[in-house]
């Protein structure tokens, strides 16, 4: 089921900010397309009612704002929903979504954060509840709930700094729930701030699954976060080609230099298109 009118990402790049630091917000919004002000896991407990004071004290732009929201059933998610009702804020992530219920009773749109063993087990349910707008999924608590110690392989290992095999499962998982169900889809924060170049490859990754954003922890991770989702000009002079040439041919099958071009090929090649439209960097169309 879809939500009507339902809110979606105006940019890849999503930026956590401690809901407890008012005078980072701006900051964090000037430098990310999304802020996700956290009243959960970047707030320790005995700052949780200062975080709430000045999440409704200091609004930011309410259409490039979602508030992360302590799990259902504890005493904090109660208090943190009464504190959205007070701001213009219209989206909020449920941290630790495990049931379709817990999506339902925000009476929000809302982004469920598949970070737990029983979220990913229920991870299509909770896809389909109507007000789920987006699925984000999350590796430390998923891998803490499995009693594991570290979600990535390191030094050492074959595949150093990369998600074992659990983790990527439960992003695939994601990923798959998210496009059955047409809701948005974030991938995981990169906690590794100077692994550059693993932040690249994760997101190369994500694009070519049809991601709708990365979340990041540090302004430093934004603009590869967007080099990564904005297509070359080459992608975007293929996407076009592809496109065309479609039409010529009456939506038929048809090649292109070499390569066989029907319906899945023709939908990525629309979806390069739309991606090159978000980031406002689509060329000027050749003769």
């Amino acid at each position: 089921m879809q939500f009507a009118n339902a809110w979606t990402p105006p940019g890849p790049a999503m930026l956590f900010c401690p809901a407890d630091r008012p005078e980072r917000y701006q900051k964090a919004l000037d430098r990310a397309d999304v802020v996700i002000l956290d009243l959960e896991d970047a707030v320790a407990p005995e700052r949780r009612v200062a975080a709430r004071e000045a999440l409704v004290a200091n609004p930011i732009d309410p259409d490039r704002t979602i508030v992360r929201i302590n799990p259902a059933g504890t005493g904090d998610y109660r208090r943190d929903l009464t504190a959205v009702l007070d701001t213009n804020y219209r989206v909020v992530m449920q941290a630790k979504a495990e049931d379709v219920d817990s999506i339902i009773d925000t009476a929000l749109q809302t982004v469920a954060l598949i970070e737990t063993p029983l979220g990913a087990t229920r991870v299509n349910e909770i896809a389909a509840a109507v007000n789920c707008i987006g699925l984000m999924w999350g590796a430390e608590d998923l891998v803490a709930g499995l009693g594991g110690k570290s979600s990535r392989f390191g030094p050492g290992e074959e595949r150093a700094g990369q998600y074992r095999d659990v983790a990527r499962w439960v992003r695939s998982t994601v990923r798959i729930a998210a496009a059955a169900h047409q809701k948005f889809a974030v991938d995981s924060v990169h906690l590794d701030i100077d692994d550059v170049s693993g932040l690249v490859a994760e997101v190369r990754d994500a694009v070519a699954l049809g991601y709708t954003a990365t979340a990041c922890i540090h302004p430093s991770q934004v603009e590869h976060i967007r080099a990564g989702y904005r297509p070359s000009d080459d992608e975007v002079l293929w996407a076009r080609r592809v496109v065309d040439g479609s039409t010529e041919h009456a939506g038929g099958v048809f090649t292109l230099d070499g390569q066989m071009i029907d319906g899945p090929v023709l939908r990525q090649a629309e979806a390069v298109l739309t991606r090159a439209g978000a980031s406002g960097d689509l060329p000027e169309h050749s003769a």
